[in-house]
């Protein structure tokens, strides 16, 4: 047997009996009688919605009930029609908010993104001088040189050096921040280009005892790519491994068909370093940004390489991947598009 309630517009009005209070339809102990002969009803199994409970008790009568619920619902559909038009100019306000602080934001990227490479072009003009005349020292084309100043003027050329270095990854990234980074795409052979940055970072490597092994696949030599900017990423990757692994630890360079589609190259730096935790493997791709933020940090950097990196590698139609275990060892990762020698021009 069913003792559900047979649907009624009353169950639409909340409160329907303070509503009639308030109406001035019932009195507040007439309320209170319904209520409990509502409640004995149920009780006794035979639930009653509190509007039949008041016409059994001879409150009111059946159309004076209906219309009286009939004009509650129609305020509460007003009610919320105008909480709906509220709603609505609220949200085009807030709306209208957020564009506007992106605007401001993006304008503020773009101030950014010119003064860093404004100051970056700035930059480069007096540090060539310096290192040209350091090089013309380091030869002893202006004069003859002690042991002392010779190695004092080689201190000073790697700081030159690497001063360059930073100046030309601030004028890339102002480059990538406003949109304008190019790519030159052509079929290059990844073989010499992995020689040249595994040689020159092989002395770091050595340095640091570190082991450095470089792994490529003979059928995937050749892909679709930047060269420059592809040497660039390859050599920032190596640098970094082998700055955050520790005496002892080991940095692989590896070149293979990526497993998934045969049409792509997979490119992975590996290391056995001290790792990322996993809640913080997204903060390394931000520009200017260091995960040991303190004074005392062991690991140098502007935090701009990582950074680059993603820009130069989204660039080419691929995305940068990151796997880690803290103390176990990081690797990047990132496929190319694969071609054939004979596409060389």
């Amino acid at each position: 047997m069913n003792t559900q309630p047979l649907i009624s517009p009353e169950v639409l009005v909340p409160r329907l009996g303070e509503q009639l209070v308030e109406a001035g339809l019932l009195t507040a102990d007439q309320l209170k009688q319904a209520l409990e002969h509502q409640k004995h009803s149920t009780a006794a199994g035979k639930p009653i919605l509190l509007g039949n409970a008041i016409i059994e008790l001879g409150f009111l009568d059946r159309p004076t009930l209906d219309r009286a619920v009939t004009e509650q619902i129609l305020r509460l559909r007003a009610a919320l029609e105008d909480a709906n038009r509220h709603l609505e100019q609220r949200v085009q306000q807030r709306t209208a908010e957020l564009e506007e602080a992106l605007r401001k934001l993006a304008e503020l990227n773009q101030l950014k993104a010119n003064f860093v490479a404004n100051v970056s072009h700035e930059l480069r003009t007096p540090l060539t001088h310096i290192r040209g005349y350091l090089e013309l020292l380091h030869t002893q084309t202006l004069g003859p040189l002690t042991n002392e100043q010779i190695k004092a003027v080689e201190v000073a050329l790697q700081s030159a050096f690497r001063l360059q270095n930073l100046i030309e990854d601030l004028i890339l990234f102002s480059l990538a921040a406003r949109g304008e980074m190019t790519l030159t795409l052509k079929v290059i052979d990844l073989r010499p280009i992995v020689e040249n940055v595994s040689a020159h970072a092989r002395s770091k490597a050595e340095n640091r005892q570190i082991t450095l092994e470089t792994r490529i696949a003979p059928q995937v030599s050749f892909v679709r790519a930047d060269q420059e900017k592809i040497r660039w990423v390859l050599t920032h990757l190596l640098d970094n491994a082998i700055k955050f692994t520790e005496p002892g630890g080991r940095v692989e360079l590896k070149i293979a068909p990526f497993s998934e589609n045969p049409g792509l190259v997979n490119v992975s730096v590996s290391d056995t370093g001290i790792g990322i935790p996993p809640e913080r493997l997204q903060e390394i791709f931000e520009p200017f940004h260091q995960l040991d933020g303190s004074p005392t940090r062991k690991h140098g950097g502007t935090g701009l390489g990582l950074a680059l990196v993603r820009e130069i590698v989204e660039a080419h139609g691929s995305r940068i991947d990151v796997q880690s275990e803290v103390n176990r060892g990081t690797t990047f990762s990132f496929s190319l598009l694969s071609a054939k020698g004979d596409e060389i021009t």
